[in-house]
């Protein structure tokens, strides 16, 4: 019987009791563990609660397919098999639901339920190192025109030596404009005369 609520389980992520309460499969996703740089892989537990016992007609339905017996009939083998498991629960017995865990009376006399289960899948960690391929070409949207990788550095390459051209010209006519105004400054206090050019301080020679 518990494989075949096994298989119910694992695929509706919950199976109800009767008179019990009612198990679910909760899950954490994959996560990635920087330290060790492995993927690992996701998380799979179970939770009980005992104030839902009622199982949907879709069980039933299951249940009589998996038997291969009508709905009724699955009604009823479920319904003394419930009763089986609170009969021993109630002795003292501890049930133990393979693949799940155990179920048993706590101090207070209540059904408790101990998932010792860590990963029904027996999944395992991965490796995951990051992998960069440089001269691997793949496409991106660029406004609305789809480019390729390879495009845009080949672009955004011209685009620096275009900068650089630009920023030399730039340079140069600064240096001209600041050359220039040095030359409209002298020239428009000492005039166009000879004068204005060169050093005019006379030296005398001894005879």
């Amino acid at each position: 019987m518990f494989e075949v609520l096994n298989s119910y389980l694992f695929q509706h992520k919950s199976i109800s009791i009767p008179g019990m309460g009612t198990i679910y499969m909760e899950s954490l996703p994959a996560s990635i563990d920087v330290s060790t740089k492995n993927m690992l892989p996701p998380l799979y537990y179970f939770r009980f609660d005992k104030y839902f016992d009622a199982p949907d007609k879709e069980f039933f339905s299951f249940l009589a397919s998996e038997k291969k017996i009508h709905d009724f009939e699955a009604l009823r083998l479920y319904n003394e098999f419930s009763f089986d498991l609170r009969e021993k629960i109630t002795h003292d017995q501890e049930v133990t639901w393979e693949g799940v865990g155990v179920l048993k009376k706590d101090l207070e006399g209540n059904i408790a339920f101990d998932s010792s289960l860590g990963n029904p899948f027996f999944l395992r960690p991965v490796p995951a190192n990051q992998v960069i391929r440089r001269d691997a070409e793949h496409t991106m949207i660029v406004g609305d025109r789809e480019r390729t990788n390879i495009e845009m550095n080949e672009w955004l390459q011209n685009e620096s030596s275009v900068a650089k051209r630009i920023s030399w010209w730039v340079y140069a006519l600064v240096i001209a404009c600041l050359t220039l105004g040095v030359l409209i400054y002298h020239f428009a206090y000492h005039g166009l005369a000879d004068s204005s050019f060169g050093n005019q301080q006379k030296l005398e020679l001894n005879k």
